[in-house]
């Protein structure tokens, strides 16, 4: 999650790497940061590759939308290997594994260019959340469910009472005043921020703090664990 949270084994690999490739969303993206600042230790260049457009406004086919942003990363991508050559890295914020697609584009990369690769674990953002928050994610033998922002109200409405919400785009909480909310923000970066509480209590601190946190660093990434009345325990 941040350059404090390089694994043993993730710096072996960057160590053994020759540059990293990473996305530039835009003139200022203040990500781009962070990811030096990563690989500053191990004198790594960053290839920075602009990361084609994506209709984010809620497509109506949006696996075809998010098919069609993947094949032109991956072909930008293929353009910067087939020229540098070398062993490459990407750097994925947090845990590829959850809600992340870099693999799958590293996946069709490495078949389009008959390469190999491989995948090294790193710090989640929602088991950064609970160590930030001093919790655990579910209560005793209790499931915990894993959803985005745009499908929380699946969730609700199939009867979810102990939900980490990523990808939050804006706080969906209607109806949800007396459930208990753990929200972090750009955790493991400065401008982390962190706010918990009652929801009908906390709403406005958590805008406060969202607010703030994309002020300093240009840049939002935040989560939160919310949690029914009656699933407390």
């Amino acid at each position: 999650m941040g350059p404090q949270h390089v694994t043993p084994e993730a710096a072996a690999a960057l160590a053994a790497s020759d540059y990293v490739i990473a996305a530039r969303k835009s003139d200022a993206d203040g990500l781009l940061a962070i990811r030096r600042a990563v690989v500053e230790p191990f004198g790594l260049a960053i290839v920075a590759v602009d990361d084609p457009p994506r209709d984010r406004d809620d497509p109506a086919d949006y696996p075809a939308a998010v098919a069609a942003w993947h094949a032109a990363r991956v072909a930008a991508y293929a353009s910067v290997l087939r020229a540098r050559g070398g062993s490459a890295a990407f750097l994925v914020w947090g845990d590829p594994s959850l809600y992340d697609s870099s693999i799958r584009i590293v996946a069709a990369l490495a078949a389009e260019l008959g390469v190999d690769f491989e995948v090294i674990p790193g710090i989640s953002a929602p088991q950064l959340l609970a160590a930030r928050h001093r919790i655990v994610l579910h209560p005793v033998g209790a499931p915990v469910h894993v959803t985005t922002g745009r499908r929380l109200p699946e969730a609700l409405a199939s009867g979810q009472t102990n939900i980490v919400i990523m990808l939050l785009s804006r706080l969906p909480l209607d109806g949800l005043a007396d459930w208990t909310i753990w929200w972090g923000a750009n955790l493991g970066t400065p401008s982390e921020a962190l706010v918990s509480g009652r929801v009908a209590d906390v709403v406005p601190a958590i805008e406060a703090a969202r607010a703030a946190a994309k002020e300093a660093a240009g840049w939002v990434m935040d989560l939160a664990l919310l949690r029914a009345p009656e699933a407390s325990s």
